[in-house]
């Protein structure tokens, strides 16, 4: 037996465990390339849609660069979807897609979102940048984002970010609870009843 695993079996015994660490998202590069058509096909096809009619490349049309986006789903008490505006909830993950391609940035939302949601993370920040011009880069992300949010059934609000923590250049993003979490908070409610 090793040295370090007589350490542990000693420790163990004595009731010491191994700090977990914090779950966080991590996001690693894909050895296929990200532009590649049959990668995003096949993306596409996990969400349920078998085309790229829930996550076009090209808005239909673009925002005002300086406009904050916002939408909710039906459902979302109004108390909660303030608390998202205002930046009162703690932002647990972060997604940059600055200076990356619309295809890339439609791949790692959807990944992003998938994998948060699987870890019970709540809200999350995702980051495209700002600009003055309506033709910009940053722009087109953000009318892209005003589309594909809305289509990934994970997602139930988003808005622009406060000032600090991005401004118009970022938006944080409301993700529904994973199947865990509403066990959870069904046996607590069905709790408080007995």
């Amino acid at each position: 037996m090793r040295e370090d695993e007589e350490f542990f079996e000693l420790m163990e015994a004595d009731g010491v465990r191994p700090i977990k660490s914090p779950q966080r998202v991590h996001s690693y590069g894909s050895a296929r390339p990200r532009h590649d058509p049959k990668h995003r096909a096949r993306r596409l096809a996990a969400l349920g849609g078998s085309s790229d009619e829930r996550m076009p490349l090209t808005p239909e049309y673009l925002l005002d660069p300086l406009d904050p986006i916002e939408w909710k789903r039906d459902g979302v008490q109004e108390g909660v979807y303030r608390n998202l505006r205002l930046g009162r909830y703690t932002v647990d993950a972060r997604l940059d897609l600055m200076h990356k391609g619309l295809a890339e940035c439609a791949d790692e939302l959807v990944e992003f979102v998938q994998q948060c949601v699987g870890l019970g993370i709540r809200t999350v920040l995702v980051n495209f940048g700002r600009s003055r011009h309506s033709d910009s880069h940053a722009n087109r992300v953000k009318s892209c984002l005003d589309i594909w949010l809305r289509a990934l059934d994970e997602v139930m609000a988003y808005h622009s970010a406060q000032p600090q923590q991005g401004g118009t250049g970022a938006i944080y993003v409301m993700l529904r609870k994973n199947s865990q979490q509403r066990q959870q908070n069904l046996e607590r409610h069905q709790n408080g009843r007995s």
